[in-house]
């Protein structure tokens, strides 16, 4: 066959202060920077999906016509000339033709300014072109947010099932087997799909830990026999639309078969619904403990900064953890990633060894958050250059910036000039920290840092210091969800939680 391959990935925190455009595409922030033609193909040897994509069509013999790839860090909508500019181009080469089959590498979360399900807009775009015949088959993320227009379009669609997310290859090369299966017995595959009825706070999504392994261990177990594909996505729980939620679904020749094992999957989700609460410590808390623990302690102690990870749509730069750690005079503790290119500008001006007085970070815009001032020591100073070594990105090259660790009392901060979710161990060392030989490391991230940092934590704490990002999907202003869906397990429908916010509004007037 020749294959039309193409990725563009985004996934959008509708309630974050900071919008995606077109050049945090080129940047990449944290994904591969945007690529065209011939240069997508050399993401065959990354852990992204089309990577996996790429060299299972390889080994089949497939011809290959490679678009563009573009992915950027979570944030507020895509502004809607970085969304027509990219979908453009792979509607450009739909249009184009000269392929058998398409596949795309899509999030499944992304929001535009002017388009609610993007990922859904741009399956319809391909789809009025090549017509119903055509095979195209997608990869998600976890946390996608699938839509009913999604299912419709694509002949069939699998997700990751790993978070961390390890598994983003082998997601691709799970989509080339549904591709080839398609082709070769040549007729459409039976889709059976639920909605899970609540929203899940993303650090309950880890698949290191319970609940979420156990059901993706099941629906490992149910893929068998006459059932091809199920995928389980948990969903991005801050995206203010009314599709927003975890889905089930999967693909098969036998509709009873399949429909027997998306039952069993939704009755776990649904008899398993308290366990996917997350319990959160304060800022002060988090400290404390992890101060006790770290006493004893031969590795250090990890607290997830989970409310600022600029992969959920945070922009890194809130100085709540690092206020308690200094209240609580803390040694040897380090902070990353924090994004402020204006600091760190007056860092590599000064020097290592210089002493700078700096208001940082801090601009978030969220109550009980303002910039740390003070007098800060620059202790080190890099390109922001480094090799991703870490399960996730393995083999990627990474861009901070020029990045500077600044050090005031007993606290070393990484500062980068590139926003980007702290994936390894190697965003610290870039900053000439090594990170074993803290007691306790502040981390911007929920759970990817996993990955890299779980083997070498003595414990891993969640602090849910002020940021853009509700770890708490309740805590969100929504105005858009389904009126069915809870806003958090066990929680109100938003029809319930509308009323009652409603009604307290109304009992606050003068």
């Amino acid at each position: 066959m020749k294959i039309l391959i193409a990725g563009f990935q985004h996934e959008t925190n509708t309630f974050a202060p900071t919008r995606a455009s077109y050049q945090s595409f080129i940047q990449g922030e944290g994904f591969p920077p945007l690529s065209r033609g011939a240069d997508v193909l050399a993401l065959r040897d990354v852990n992204v999906p089309i990577g996996g994509f790429i060299q299972a069509a390889q080994r089949a013999g497939h011809e290959l016509i490679p678009v563009i790839w573009a992915g950027a860090s979570a944030s507020a909508h895509v502004m809607q000339d970085a969304y027509e500019r990219i979908a453009g181009e792979i509607v450009d080469a739909a249009r184009a033709g000269g392929f058998d089959a398409i596949y795309l590498d899509l999030h499944g979360a992304m929001v535009a300014e002017h388009v609610d399900d993007g990922e859904g807009e741009l399956l319809a775009r391909v789809r009025g072109i090549v017509g119903n015949a055509m095979p195209m088959v997608v990869s998600l993320d976890l946390h996608a947010n699938v839509t009913d227009r999604m299912l419709e379009l694509a002949d069939a669609i699998v997700a990751y099932r790993t978070y961390p997310h390890v598994d983003m290859a082998e997601t691709g090369e799970r989509a080339a087997v549904l591709l080839d299966t398609l082709m070769r017995d040549r007729r459409p595959l039976k889709r059976v799909s639920r909605r899970i009825p609540f929203l899940i706070p993303v650090n309950g999504m880890c698949t290191l830990v319970e609940p979420a392994r156990g059901v993706y261990d099941m629906l490992a177990e149910l893929e068998q026999g006459p059932v091809a594909s199920l995928s389980f996505a948990p969903g991005f729980p801050a995206a203010d639309f009314p599709e927003c939620g975890p889905v089930l679904w999967g693909y098969g020749h036998d509709e009873d078969a399949l429909a027997r094992a998306i039952d069993r999957l939704y009755e776990r989700m649904l008899a398993d619904e308290p366990r996917w609460e997350v319990h959160f410590l304060s800022p002060d808390e988090a400290v404390s403990e992890a101060s006790r623990l770290a006493q004893h302690a031969d590795k250090p102690v990890i607290i997830a900064d989970t409310q600022d990870n600029p992969g959920v749509g945070g922009d890194s730069n809130t100085m709540g953890m690092v206020r308690a750690l200094l209240r609580h005079h803390i040694e040897d503790a380090a902070v990353g990633v924090i994004w402020d290119a204006e600091a760190a500008a007056a860092a590599h001006r000064a020097g290592v060894g210089a002493r700078v007085e700096l208001a940082l970070a801090g601009r978030s815009g969220v109550p009980g958050d303002e910039p740390l001032n003070g007098v800060f020591e620059v202790e080190h100073l890099s390109d922001g250059r480094f090799r991703f070594d870490g399960p996730m990105m393995h083999g990627m090259q990474g861009d901070l910036g020029p990045v500077a660790c600044l050090r005031i009392g007993g606290v070393r901060i990484v500062v980068s000039t590139i926003k980007m979710q702290i994936f390894e161990r190697n965003f610290f060392r870039v900053a000439g920290i090594e990170p074993e030989a803290m007691k306790m490391l502040v981390v911007k991230s929920s759970v990817h840092f996993r990955a890299d940092f779980q083997p070498a934590a003595h414990a891993i704490l969640v602090a849910k210091a002020p940021g853009p990002m509700a770890a708490d999907p309740a805590d969100l202003p929504w105005q858009r969800l389904a009126a069915h869906m809870r806003v958090r397990p066990l929680g109100s429908t938003f029809g319930d939680w509308r009323a009652l916010a409603a009604r307290e509004a109304v009992a606050q007037l003068p």
